[in-house]
């Protein structure tokens, strides 16, 4: 697990945690978050059980544990969410925060402790952290893929942490954190998007209100960071995909031909 300071100024900053070179084949690659205000901490997305000890290992090195004062969880895949009992166990005095219709749902990551989560409102909300008025705004993305769905926007660092949006399924050799050519990039987005993404329209929803936030940075949780002209091409991109439909592309869309009708003959 590596990390990489992407921001720092007065005191504010924001850490990329991930390629993990040593993580087992079957393990999808993952991006974990970490903002640092003044004297205190946020995570994006803390990962999966999996990986804690990796990126625990790697928050230490910039911020003590107790000073993590808020876990965010833009949805309830475990990828992003399963090492939330692990980090409650240890941070005792934190607020852990995603979607209020999924409180139940992550609740069963717990390991014999409680996760006491904070539900986000559907139109989203505000947080503070560190003394020096750094304010996260949480983001509705909703369908995007998930039904309770939210990206962060810091206006301090005009950073905004996309989730799954933006995802790029990497190969393994590939080491760049910046999207260097976004065309090449395409062929790692696509099929993920197409597949992921529940609704073109929610979809062209985010676009706009990423739009409207003018970021100088759009960080996904799997894949590369798009930043300078790359943000206003990958906008561009998205902007243009359709998705919601499992099977678009092909021609055969008889519903005789899926296996259970099959099975129901």
């Amino acid at each position: 697990m590596r990390s990489h300071v992407i921001y720092s100024q007065d005191g504010h900053e924001w850490i990329v945690i991930g390629r993990d070179t040593e993580k087992k084949e079957e393990i999808v690659d993952t991006n974990q978050y970490l903002i640092v205000s003044g004297n205190q901490g946020m995570i994006l997305d803390p990962g999966g059980f999996e990986i804690f000890s990796s990126v625990i290992g790697e928050v230490t090195k910039y911020i003590s544990v107790n000073n993590i004062k808020i876990i965010f969880s833009s949805h309830q895949d475990p990828d992003i969410a399963s090492s939330l009992a692990l980090w409650v166990d240890i941070i005792k005095d934190v607020d852990t925060y995603c979607w209020w219709g999924w409180q139940g749902f992550l609740a069963h990551f717990g390991m014999g402790n409680a996760i006491k989560l904070i539900g986000i409102p559907d139109e989203g909300m505000e947080v503070q952290i560190g003394t020096s008025n750094s304010f996260q705004y949480f983001v509705p993305a909703h369908y995007c893929h998930s039904s309770g769905n939210y990206s962060v926007f810091d206006p301090k660092a005009k950073i905004l942490f996309s989730g799954d949006i933006g995802a790029a399924l990497l190969p393994s050799d590939y080491t760049d954190l910046f999207v260097t050519n976004f065309d090449s990039h395409i062929q790692f987005m696509e099929g993920f998007h197409k597949r992921w993404m529940s609704s073109t329209k929610d979809l062209r929803a985010w676009v706009a209100r990423a739009r409207a936030l003018n970021p100088s940075m759009i960080c996904p949780q799997h894949g590369a960071i798009f930043e300078g002209e790359n943000v206003g091409r990958f906008l561009n991109w998205l902007e243009a995909l359709e998705v919601g439909h499992w099977n678009r592309g092909q021609e055969d869309t008889n519903v005789n031909n899926c296996v259970w009708m099959k099975w129901k003959k």
